[in-house]
């Protein structure tokens, strides 16, 4: 995952007033005049009779086909959130109406000779304006003029000042168009004045919507592919027609108090560089991004007491009413489950949903005072949760949840695969409507959590034994996972013996999404970021210590911490999957039956074989994550213990044990004959791919990472740990591949193949010096100073003479062709000279 913190809270671009013209080559350049700007005419020339006019954030004039601007004086200077959104799209791309195409902070302000100036704001640094160094902040941070309108009349009445802003807005004007970086990605070019105008421009108290429909150049090449990253209709019009709509909202005069960002709550931030006079260094002020939730007033000391009051203004998201009606309740349900983690931060009815109002044409989809849940008709099996923020202080203002309406199709395969072995109700093709609701559901509170400002927290499943999945009476009072917002998917730990109910084998909002949103959104009225940081600080201290459950690990990006992967459960990788995998043979079995349609050619078996392997290859990549892992457990300097610790050896040995027998003892389950001949994927593929990949993956070298370095690092790291050494790793993974040379017992094509694997990136890896940077450029990495390479070569020695000895005593013809193939294979490497 990315880092959570922006440089920049908005996109700076400079652009022009005009729409963009092509270009006129082989003219020559007019002479440059000098000409006096107009001067502004009286408003009642300029704002006739004629004029339509709404009042609102401004009061927003049309005359004949022109619109107007009035600005408040009040209004000047203030910043505002500039949010464009594409409403229609063309078919065939990743891009769908609703989503969002850019966000921008801008302010207008007076200029001289008659101007009004649109400037971008970049927050990159602040300073108190008390102090003396904000001179120096402010003298270093100018931001850019974007635009300039020339004013076409004063309303001195009203204080207020009109200018056209028909070109505009009709133009390709970054600050209120589609980002750059997304234009390069669609392949949309100059911008087709002649086909692109202003549909309408509403204006509310906040707020000023802009409708307008823009027409692009643009050329692709011959290959068009459904959701890639273009427009195929670019490919017969070579042009790209979009409608979007551009979100003016007021910025709150006075910011929302911030909270400050800690590490060991997972949610997303902002930040700026804060100066001061006071300083030694300075600042990165990082806070975290929530919505505003305040009691009301009157309801201040109810609150102070404990009791429950409801926000000043709680939080509500819309259903797209294009959203098919069956889903709706859940996806409502979703967002409605988190009412009870609110109740934690002391609020009742924080958050609710509601079905959009269709028959209201004073509310507009991309109005960006409503947060929508929109639902976009694709094929892209997905769902994401966004929000628009104040860069200032953090707080939400809106979100545009997208869901895509293929993500039934990831629901269902993931809930077949791991859960089919316990619930009956999984064995089919399409689920009955309240099995799909439900897991709907699931995903819906998932990505509400997003917009609510939580990250991931993909180590919140360690935080559960293993046995504990099997235990209905603990699952119904904890769930399977403490965090809905971890990667966590279904229960397939549990084994049908254990008669767990359907609602177990989901994954809920937990204890810790809890205490997360309690953290995060309990009311204090501290003012001042610094008081607030102590008082969190405690609050996490003592709530961890008290229920180490609600422990936040992130994305996991860090280090290799074996707790926090993503698709897994329990504390034990090795114990899960190996009650995983005996699932996955009772679901395997099951597919001939349970894939069964009318006139299907074999497509689901297909399909659904292919899942049920990439499930078998996600629990092996789990456990092979355990060898040479480290904790990383976020600490301050009031918790107990260190912040890096190895994982246990017993763990890792363990891992290397369940690899021997699920990878390189040949997985023979998986070879289904009841499966092979009748669909077009190759079940020995999978195989073949695992033990290759496994092997790589433990013994082979990418660039400067292995993971043999990786466990000398470790050994030099924690000197005083009981470590799990390159040597031993080598040697009890050598015991299992090999261990038909103790056994005598012939040697099957799929364990040949894995001895052959071993050997191969021992091998390569005993090379002190590797090229990188691709053929013929010269560059190398020496790692002659490792010791890993020697370690490598005296294993390959002693497997060797083991080989030797076992050859005069292994009856089977092949199986001793191969021997002395690989003992060959190992004294030509041991005598090559690099």
């Amino acid at each position: 995952m990315k880092r959570f913190f922006v440089s920049l809270s908005c996109i700076v671009s400079v652009c022009s007033v005009m729409a963009q013209q092509p270009a006129t080559t082989g003219a020559t350049p007019p002479a440059t005049t000098t000409t006096t700007p107009k001067a502004p005419k009286p408003y009642k020339d300029v704002i006739t009779a004629a004029a339509v006019t709404k009042k609102g954030l401004f009061t927003v004039h049309k005359v004949e086909e022109k619109y107007y601007f009035e600005i408040p004086d009040s209004i000047l200077n203030r910043e505002i959130l500039a949010v464009t959104r594409f409403t229609k799209t063309a078919g065939g791309s990743s891009a769908y109406g609703g989503e969002i195409a850019n966000q921008q902070t801008i302010l207008f302000e007076k200029g001289p000779s008659n101007n009004i100036f649109l400037r971008v704001v970049a927050l990159i640094s602040q300073a108190d304006s008390t102090n003396d160094i904000y001179k120096a902040v402010t003298n270093s941070n100018l931001n850019p003029i974007a635009a300039a309108f020339p004013v076409a009349a004063y309303n001195t009445g009203a204080h207020s000042t009109v200018i056209d802003v028909t070109e505009f807005f009709k133009g390709d004007n970054t600050s209120v168009s589609i980002d750059a970086a997304i234009k390069k990605r669609y392949t949309l070019g100059a911008l087709a004045a002649d086909r692109s105008y202003i549909q309408n421009i509403t204006t509310y108290p906040i707020n000023t919507e802009i409708r307008t429909v823009k027409t692009y150049t643009s050329t692709i090449g011959e290959s068009v592919s459904f959701g890639a990253g273009f427009f195929p209709v670019a490919k017969v019009a070579g042009a790209v027609t979009l409608e979007i709509n551009t979100s003016l909202l007021l910025l709150p005069e006075t910011p929302m108090c911030k909270r400050s960002f800690d590490p060991r709550v997972g949610f997303f931030g902002d930040s700026y560089m804060l100066f001061s006079d006071d300083q030694q260094k300075a600042d990165d002020e990082q806070f975290i991004v929530r919505w505003r939730l305040e009691p009301q007033p009157e309801d201040m000391e109810k609150y102070k007491r404990g009791e429950l009051v409801e926000p000043a203004k709680p939080i509500v998201y819309y259903i797209d009413p294009a959203t098919p009606k069956k889903w709706r309740p859940y996806l409502m349900a979703g967002i409605n489950d988190w009412q009870k983690a609110f109740e934690k931060a002391g609020f009742k009815n924080a958050i609710m949903a509601k079905e959009w109002p269709e028959n209201d044409t004073t509310m507009s989809l991309e109005d960006a005072r409503f947060s929508v849940l929109r639902y976009f008709a694709s094929p892209i099996p997905n769902a994401y949760g966004p929000n628009v923020h104040d860069p200032r202080s953090g707080e939400i203002l809106e979100s545009h949840i997208g869901w895509y309406h293929n993500v039934m199709e990831l629901v269902h395969d993931w809930y077949m695969v791991q859960c089919a072995a316990t619930d009956p109700k999984a064995r089919k093709m399409k689920f009955d409507d309240e099995l799909m609701g439900q897991l709907i559901r699931f995903v819906s509170s998932h990505e509400v959590g997003h917009t609510l400002g939580l990250r991931h927290n993909f180590g919140s499943s360690s935080q559960t034994p293993v046995e504990k999945l099997r235990d209905k009476e603990w699952l119904a009072a904890h769930g399977h996972t403490a965090s809905i917002m971890d990667y966590a998917r279904f229960n397939y730990v549990a084994q049908p013996e254990d008669n767990i109910p359907q609602e177990s084998l989901f994954p809920r909002i937990g204890e810790y999404d809890q205490w997360a949103i309690q953290w995060g959104y309990r009311y204090t009225g501290i003012t001042k970021l610094e008081e607030d940081k102590k008082l969190t600080n405690r609050w996490i201290v003592d709530s961890l210590k008290a229920n180490p459950r609600l422990w936040f690990a992130g994305e996991g990006l860090q280090v290799r911490d074996p707790r926090v992967q993503t698709e897994d459960l329990g504390n034990n990788a090795m114990k899960a999957a190996e009650y995983g995998i005996k699932n996955l043979k009772r679901v395997l079995a099951g597919l001939p039956e349970w894939t069964k349609e009318e006139g299907d050619l074999y497509e689901n078996l297909n399909h659904m074989y292919v899942r049920v392997a990439d499930q078998y290859t996600r629990y092996i990549a789990h456990v092979v994550r355990n060898i040479g892992g480290t904790y990383e457990t976020r600490k301050s300097i009031e918790q107990d213990g260190l912040v890096y610790t190895p994982a246990p050896k017993a763990l890792q040995k363990e891992a290397i044990a369940f690899i021997n027998k699920n990878v390189f003892e040949t997985p023979e389950w998986l070879l289904d004959k009841n499966i092979a001949n009748k669909v077009r994927y190759p079940l020995h593929a999978t195989i073949w791919t695992t033990i290759s990949k496994t092997m790589h993956e433990l013994l082979g070298r990418d660039g400067t990472s292995s993971l043999l370095m990786t466990l000398e690092t470790m050994e030099n790291r924690f000197p005083e740990a009981n470590n799990y050494t390159m040597g031993e790793m080598m040697t009890d993974l050598k015991t299992g591949i090999f261990s038909e040379l103790t056994s005598k017992k012939s040697i099957t094509y799929w364990r040949r193949a894995s001895q052959k694997q071993f050997i191969k990136e021992l091998v390569e890896y005993m090379q002190l010096k590797v090229p990188i940077g691709g053929p013929g450029s010269g560059i190398s990495i020496d790692f002659s100073g490792s010791d890993a390479p020697t370690a490598v070569r005296a294993h390959l020695s002693q497997l060797k003479r083991e080989i030797d000895a076992a050859l005069p005593t292994m009856a089977d013809k092949l199986s001793k062709d191969h021997l002395i193939d690989l003992s060959h294979r190992i004294k030509q490497a041991l005598e090559r000279k690099d």
